[in-house]
C-alpha cells in the first residue's frame, strides 16, 4: 500500500508561509506529485513586513515556482541588490578615512584557483580586498544595474538578489500560489491543535472551517511559534550573550527628490550602540535602527535614527517609526514528529546580512528535496534536518558576530563588549587566531553547501582592517593571483561601460507591458 504523505498544512502566511507553500506545490502538488497543500492564516495577524533583503538564491526560488521576474519587479517595488556596504563599522568614521567596505555577491575572480587573499596580503595593497578581487564594488559605486535590458529573466551579468516591499511580496506569492499552483487558502482562526494518540499533530481546529487534518504541518506562524514552540514546547536557544541586538525601529521614507539614484546594496551604517539599515526601493527607502536594549534606550535609538535620516536627506515630514522586538536565538529542534518550523517560528537572529529569508529558502528547498516521504521515514529525515539546520544557524551566528568582533570602535560599552572574546562563539574563538597566521580557506568550513563561503569571511575580515600574516608565495603563485586581479579590473571596465543605471533598468521593466 502506498502510504506517502498526501496532505500538508502550512500555518501562517507572509513571505515564509507562501514561499513554502508555493515551492511544495510547484514541485510536488497536484496533479504531478499528488500533494494537497493548504495554507491557513489568521485574518487578524498582519505580517511583520520588514524583511526587504534577499540573497541571490531568491532568483532560483522564483524561477522554480514559475513567477515571472518582470511581474515580480513591477508588483513588489523591487530593486536589485548586489551585496552589502558597511559604513563606520571599523573605526566609527562612516564614509571617511576608508571606513567603508563591501561584501559583494560576486565571488573573487579566480576564487578557488589562485591564492588571492595571500597575494593581496603579500603585496600590501592599499585598496580593500573586495575592490581588488571582484569587479562588483565598482559597479555598485557607479550605481549600475547588475544586468542589461536584453539579459534574460533571472540572468546575471553581475550576481544579484533583490530588495522589495515585504508586504507586497507576500501578496504576490499568495496570488500566484492560489491561481497557478493550486494551493488552498483558508483564512480563519486556529483555536486548537488536535493531537494523535502517538503525539503527532492530527489537525488544526479552525473556528469556521472545522478541523484541518494533514500528514505534515509546517509552522510558519512567526515569532508566536504556535506549533513548534507553544504546542511541542521546543525551547529557543538564546544567542543574546553573543549577538546583543533585540530591538529595531523601522520607517519608510520617500526620496529627497524624484528620480534619485537607487543604491544596489543594503547600506549598513554603524552608530554608537548598534547599526542602521538603509534599503533603496524604486519609490522610497526602508530604514531601520537596530540596537540592544541592554546598551541603549529606545529614546537613544530614536535619536540615532532621526539623525541618520536628517544626514541622508530624508524629507522632514516622516511617519512614526514602528518598534520591533525580538529574542535573538533559534529553536533547539526545528522538526518534531510531523511538524517542521520554517521562518521566524524557527528563530531569528537579527537583520544583518539578510539571513532570515535565505534560511526560509534553504529549509523549504530541503523539504522539497526530501519528498516523497512516508510517516515511517519521517523521523530519520527530521533527524538529518535538525542536525543540518542546527549547523547552518550556528554558522550564520559565527559570520554575523565577525562583523562586530573586529570593530575598533570605542565609543560605547556595546562595541567593547562585542570585542570581548568571552562573547564570541567557540568556533570563532578557534578560527580567528588561525586567521592571524593565514587567510580563511575552504577547509575551514566543512560542508559543500556552507551558507557563507570562505570568500565572504575574507571580504569581512579584510574590509574591517584585520590582517593575516602574509604567507610565503612562489613567484608563480603570485603571478597567477595577479592575473586574476588584472582580469577583475578588466571585467570592471567592461561592466562600467556596458551596464545601464540601476534606476533606468527598473524604469524600463516598469514601462514594458505586463506578461500575458
Amino acid at each position: 500500500m502506498d502510504n506517502r504523505l498526501r496532505d500538508i498544512v502550512v500555518l501562517g502566511g507572509g513571505s515564509a508561509g507562501w514561499l513554502v507553500a508555493a515551492l511544495l506545490a510547484a514541485e510536488h502538488g497536484e496533479p504531478r506529485g499528488g500533494l494537497r497543500i493548504t495554507l491557513v492564516e489568521s485574518p487578524a495577524t498582519p505580517p511583520i513586513g520588514v524583511g526587504e533583503g534577499t540573497w541571490p538564491s531568491m532568483r532560483d526560488t522564483l524561477r522554480r515556482i514559475g513567477l515571472s521576474e518582470a511581474d515580480f519587479v513591477r508588483r513588489c517595488e523591487v530593486s536589485f541588490k548586489q551585496g552589502s556596504r558597511f559604513d563606520g563599522w571599523a573605526h566609527g568614521t562612516a564614509g571617511a578615512d576608508g571606513d567603508r567596505y563591501y561584501h559583494p555577491f560576486m565571488l573573487p575572480v579566480g576564487y578557488g584557483d589562485a591564492d588571492l587573499a595571500a597575494a593581496w596580503l603579500a603585496t600590501a595593497s592599499t585598496r580593500p580586498f573586495a575592490d581588488v578581487a571582484s569587479p562588483s564594488v565598482q559597479v555598485c559605486e557607479a550605481g549600475l544595474a547588475p544586468r542589461q535590458v536584453q539579459t534574460p529573466e533571472f540572468g546575471a551579468v553581475a550576481n544579484y538578489a533583490y530588495h522589495f516591499d515585504a508586504g507586497l511580496f507576500g501578496q504576490a506569492l499568495r496570488d500566484h500560489a492560489i491561481a497557478h499552483l493550486g494551493v488552498r487558502h483558508v483564512v480563519d482562526h486556529v483555536d486548537a491543535v488536535l493531537p494523535h494518540e502517538n503525539g503527532d499533530i492530527a489537525a488544526l481546529q479552525t473556528r469556521e472551517h472545522g478541523p484541518l487534518a494533514a500528514d505534515l504541518f509546517i509552522d510558519c506562524s512567526g515569532l508566536a511559534s504556535r506549533l513548534i514552540g507553544q504546542h511541542f514546547g521546543v525551547p529557543l536557544k538564546s544567542e543574546r550573550e553573543v549577538l546583543f541586538n533585540d530591538a529595531a525601529l523601522a520607517v519608510q521614507v520617500p526620496y529627497a527628490t524624484p528620480g534619485a539614484p537607487i543604491a544596489s546594496v543594503t547600506v549598513a551604517t554603524a552608530w554608537a550602540k548598534g547599526w542602521i539599515w538603509d534599503i533603496g526601493l524604486p519609490t522610497r527607502r526602508g530604514v531601520g535602527c537596530v540596537y540592544s536594549r541592554a546598551h541603549a534606550s529606545d529614546d537613544e535609538a530614536q535619536a540615532a535614527l532621526q539623525a541618520y535620516l536628517d544626514a541622508t536627506g530624508a524629507p522632514p515630514e516622516r511617519p512614526t517609526p514602528r518598534p520591533i522586538r525580538f529574542d535573538p536565538g533559534y529553536r533547539e529542534r526545528f522538526w518534531v514528529r510531523n511538524c517542521v518550523a520554517i521562518g521566524l517560528s524557527s528563530g531569528f537572529i537579527e537583520p544583518l546580512e539578510a539571513s532570515a529569508l535565505a534560511l526560509v529558502e534553504l529549509s523549504a528547498t530541503r523539504l522539497c528535496d526530501e519528498l516523497p516521504m512516508t510517516r515511517a521515514t519521517m523521523d530519520a529525515v527530521a533527524c538529518r534536518f535538525n542536525d543540518d539546520f542546527g549547523y547552518r544557524w550556528a554558522r550564520v551566528i559565527d559570520f554575523l558576530k565577525l562583523h562586530y568582533a573586529l570593530s575598533q570602535r570605542d565609543d560605547s560599552s556595546y562595541w567593547r563588549a562585542h570585542r570581548d572574546p568571552a562573547t564570541w562563539p567557540e568556533r570563532l574563538r578557534e578560527l580567528l587566531p588561525q586567521w592571524r597566521l593565514r587567510p580563511p580557506a575552504r577547509h575551514d568550513f566543512g560542508r559543500i553547501d556552507e551558507v557563507f563561503p570562505s570568500a565572504s569571511y575574507q571580504y569581512i575580515l579584510y574590509g574591517m582592517g584585520f590582517r593575516s600574516d602574509a604567507p610565503p608565495l612562489s613567484a608563480a603563485r603570485l603571478q597567477a593571483a595577479q592575473a586574476c586581479f588584472d582580469e577583475s579590473a578588466r571585467q570592471a571596465r567592461r561592466l562600467l561601460s556596458g551596464l545601464p543605471g540601476h534606476r533606468s533598468l527598473i524604469d524600463h521593466i516598469h514601462a514594458q507591458s505586463p506578461a500575458r
